[in-house]
């Protein structure tokens, strides 16, 4: 039975936390940092009292220990993916976008299944492994099998013998039959944004198609699970409501999927309003995020729920994307384009993209920074294709196990990026780091490590373990 009502979302609940815990004393916060030390997770009462954090020297502790947690289960590995996106139809009324339906000063433009192929070898050729397929809540006459399609094309795609080996996807919700035609089609995670937790607000912003039905999205992926999806990625458009709330709820729902599926989402990703081509409130968030609570949101995060990934796009710039991989961000997106066909056309065309980019950098100069900064970019996949996913994932990242293939797959992959598609000044640096972090590995990772490193060396591609 479908699931269709999001009950779970208590705002008083979510007041009256907040309220009790505007202002932690010292020692609260003390202990919620020590907690989180442990890697456990947060419940809300605590996310709540890092909220309320504003003394400079516990700020400068929660970054801290933010760092240590995403060194320890992460190491110094940041995943590395492009937005596709194929169509910029949508039937919906949302008042911080640029697709919405009733926008006349954006191009409108739905790729066929040529169009498809052609965007993604131009990332192919760039060095990509893993595309996230996005897609206004509109389709061509075709209706949801055009997704479906798309998917196939991304997958058929071929350049020098290279594909994309892993193909996430951000659409519309869906019914639990859909979503099991989406399943089969060999996706790796679902995503979908709430936007906001915040009923009224999400009434006032949503004034028009299928979006207005807060439940029916809210509660999308209770049924991408009950079809089998088990890697699901949820998020906040922060800017439209206080973030505060939006964290604590954003909290009740993973709380929630636990409960009813044992595991939570397999990321989070934290967009901030930008402006948009036809939106006055885009430019003009009703709750601005600063740079510093924005980074403190980041933190909070990695500390409330230290094994879920964390997503930053191209929309913040590239000094604050910077700033936040110590915090606890694990996959970036890079080179990327929001407006369909921009890769194969290299046109950025804000009249027709999403939303204003903050990164308009190249993948190989954002590798070069990644690299520079002693991070390992990891085009990595075989997680997915061996079937380490949802709960079997969570069992070997608690532990700690995971590390043992993802520091190897990391490096092997960021090998074959280097031998196949690097600037010689990125080819130089990269090849000094990855010999850098074997020598300072030990026992079965290092191992393998050398062997994956050496079998790409000799011309390999695609070796994992």
């Amino acid at each position: 039975m479908e699931i269709t009502n999001a009950s779970f979302i208590n705002e008083q609940e979510i007041s009256n936390i907040l309220q009790k815990y505007s202002k932690p004393s010292y020692e609260q916060v003390t202990d919620v940092l020590a907690k989180a030390r442990e890697m456990k997770g947060l419940d809300l009462q605590e996310v709540a009292v890092l909220t309320g954090i504003s003394d400079p020297l516990q700020l400068h502790e929660l970054f801290q220990t933010a760092n240590h947690i995403k060194d320890t289960i992460y190491g110094k590995r940041l995943v590395l993916f492009a937005p596709l996106y194929i169509s910029n139809l949508c039937a919906n009324e949302c008042v911080y976008c640029a697709f919405r339906a009733k926008n006349k000063a954006i191009v409108r433009r739905s790729l066929n299944q040529t169009e498809v192929r052609h965007e993604t070898e131009a990332l192919i050729k760039q060095g990509h492994k893993r595309v996230l397929l996005v897609a206004g809540e509109s389709y061509p006459k075709q209706g949801f099998q055009y997704v479906l399609d798309s998917i196939r094309s991304v997958y058929e795609a071929r350049y020098n013998d290279s594909e994309i080996r892993r193909v996430n996807v951000n659409v519309a919700p869906l019914s639990v039959d859909e979503f099991k035609l989406l399943k089969a089609e060999k996706i790796g995670t679902y995503q979908i944004f709430q936007e906001t937790y915040h009923h009224e607000t999400y009434k006032k912003v949503h004034v028009g198609g299928k979006k207005m039905n807060y439940d029916w999205r809210a509660t999308s992926l209770h049924r991408a699970m009950e079809a089998g999806i088990d890697d699901v990625g949820i998020g906040v458009l922060f800017g439209l409501f206080d973030y505060r709330f939006e964290l604590l709820a954003m909290m009740q729902h993973i709380h929630e999927l636990e409960r009813v599926f044992g595991v939570g989402p397999h990321t989070i990703s934290v967009p901030r309003m930008e402006p948009a081509t036809g939106s006055d409130i885009a430019s003009h968030p009703p709750f601005a995020v600063s740079d510093l609570e924005f980074r403190k949101i980041v933190a909070i995060l990695r500390l409330a729920v230290p094994y879920t990934g964390i997503i930053m796009s191209t929309r913040e710039t590239a000094q604050m994307r910077r700033e936040t991989f110590a915090l606890g961000v694990s996959q970036i997106s890079a080179g990327s384009r929001t407006n369909p066909g921009g890769y194969e056309e290299e046109v950025e065309d804000d009249t027709s993209g999403q939303f204003s980019l903050g990164d308009h950098r190249p993948l190989d100069e954002v590798i070069r920074d990644v690299a520079q900064m002693g991070y390992i970019p990891s085009f990595c996949t075989g997680c997915y294709r061996l079937g380490r996913t949802g709960q079997d994932f969570m069992d070997l990242a608690k532990p700690g196990a995971i590390k043992a293939h993802c520091g190897p797959n990391a490096l092997s992959s960021f090998m074959e990026y280097l031998n196949n598609y690097a600037s010689p000044e990125t080819f130089s640096i990269g090849v000094k780091l990855i010999e850098d972090t074997i020598a300072e590995m030990e026992g079965l990772p290092r191992d393998r490590a050398r062997k994956l490193v050496d079998r790409v060396k000799q011309g390999q591609k695609d070796v994992f373990c």
